[in-house]
């Protein structure tokens, strides 16, 4: 197995051979095996050892035989306690899931701080085939069915091409020590339960298996290549940005399309979106309705199905006092600064009569029922009114913040300034405002 796994390194591009690595340890056999190859290859390697306390005495008794082996390699090892039953308690996460979280965000902290290039984990062919069923038995799309990946930012996978059987074999041939988790042989969890019960019944029915789902993943991969390629297309055809944050797909385009659903899957999938069905159904829902996840929401609006983050929170204010000159907003940054004559005026830039504002100035979201006097007419509007006139979309309107001097509007941030608060001949004290 050496001479494979020193063949499949040197495969790929240099980047493991002049790289600073970290090897996550837990003490079991595939981890060990992993380590041992990197040592033998003279890779720059240290460990990384979790002890999850969730063993009572056994986990103690891995943290101590992952120290020990790396004082015999003479490696440098680094090793975290936590709680993690506590920590999937606060987090409302499972077990397995708090550990996969603490596990990962520790060994990006040590990368950070201690310059490793990569993480290496000890996946291998059988993990990748336990993964595949996981997510084809919760209901997945194509990249679930692609199994894990050899390279994801910086953790690498370099056992993925092979076998338990080929991992066992090597531990024994060189008389290495190994930790069993005793958990391992519970089948109270899926992936135990498809390791002992379900996928050896498919290893007997076909030898090859790990063979062929390594060709069936292969033609999948590729398979990926050219669904990219057309959603690339229709992205371009179908989406347009509105700003950094809000996106319109184009209801017309997207019904021309064959499979409009499956397109919406592959458009929308990392949005958080799983309801697909209510997703087509915006395509014919009335202006207004919309679906939402953790993060974003879809709004249809008229021709459009408008993709942004979720809100900020309606009833938030923001204060200003007359001593500040820089205010950060969910819009952007105001800048307030005194000025001697109007020299330009624009959408994000307006002068007002400081005389005539009362302070603390206030920033809110508008509401139904507010007025002002835009600034250029005479006479009052509803600020709803002004929005159907200048056409405004629903999420235009939803981004709307106001800046007033106590119930007085003096500017629709970034849109208008009202009337009441203008530099006139007899104005003494000009104040600039602008958005950036």
């Amino acid at each position: 197995m050496l001479n494979a796994f020193q063949a499949h390194i040197n495969s790929k591009p240099l980047f493991l051979k002049n790289s600073k690595l970290l090897i996550a340890i837990s003490g079991g056999i595939d981890s060990v095996v992993l380590t041992h190859l990197c040592y033998k290859m003279g890779l720059d390697i240290a460990l990384a050892h979790c002890n999850f306390n969730l063993r009572g005495k056994e986990s103690d008794a891995d943290e101590d035989f992952v120290l020990e082996l790396a004082e015999d390699l003479e490696l440098e090892v680094f090793i975290e306690s936590f709680d993690t039953k506590a920590f999937a308690k606060d987090e409302k996460l499972s077990i397995q899931m708090a550990a996969r979280e603490l596990r990962y965000h520790w060994f990006l902290e040590l990368t950070e701080q201690l310059k490793f290039d990569y993480v290496l984990t000890a996946h291998h062919a059988d993990d990748n085939l336990e993964t595949f069923f996981i997510n084809l038995s919760r209901g997945t799309g194509l990249d679930g069915l692609l199994g894990i990946p050899e390279v994801n930012n910086h953790i690498v996978r370099p056992l993925l091409p092979f076998s338990k059987e080929d991992i066992e074999s090597y531990a024994k041939k060189h008389q290495l020590k190994w930790r069993e988790d005793s958990s391992n042989g519970s089948t109270k969890y899926l992936r135990n339960k498809l390791r002992h019960d379900v996928i050896p019944v498919l290893k007997e029915i076909n030898p090859h298996l790990l063979q062929n789902f390594a060709k069936t993943q292969m033609f999948l991969k590729d398979s990926k290549c050219i669904v990219e390629d057309k959603i690339l297309d229709v992205f371009n055809k179908v989406i347009k940005p509105m700003d950094d944050s809000t996106f319109s797909l184009n209801i017309e385009e997207i019904k021309k399309l064959n499979h409009p659903k499956t397109y919406l899957y592959e458009l929308l999938k990392d949005f958080g979106f799983t309801e697909w069905e209510d997703v087509v159904d915006l395509l014919d829902a009335p202006s207004g309705k919309y679906i939402k996840t953790n993060t974003h929401r879809l709004i249809k609006d008229r021709d459009f199905l408008l993709l942004s983050v979720n809100q900020t929170d309606k009833t938030q204010i923001i204060h200003i006092s007359e001593t500040y000159n820089i205010v950060e907003i969910p819009l952007g940054t105001l800048f307030f600064d005194e000025a001697d004559a109007i020299l330009e005026t624009s959408k994000t830039v307006i002068y007002v009569d400081k005389d005539v504002l009362k302070f603390p100035l206030s920033i809110r979201k508008w509401e139904e029922g507010d007025v002002f006097y835009p600034l250029g007419m005479t006479g009052k509007k509803k600020l709803s009114k002004y929005f159907k006139d200048e056409k405004f979309s629903m999420l235009d309107k939803e981004n709307v913040w106001l800046l007033c001097s106590d119930d007085a509007i003096v500017w629709v941030i970034g849109k208008r300034a009202d009337n009441r608060f203008k530099v006139t001949e007899n104005t003494k004290q000009i104040l600039r405002i602008e958005l950036k």
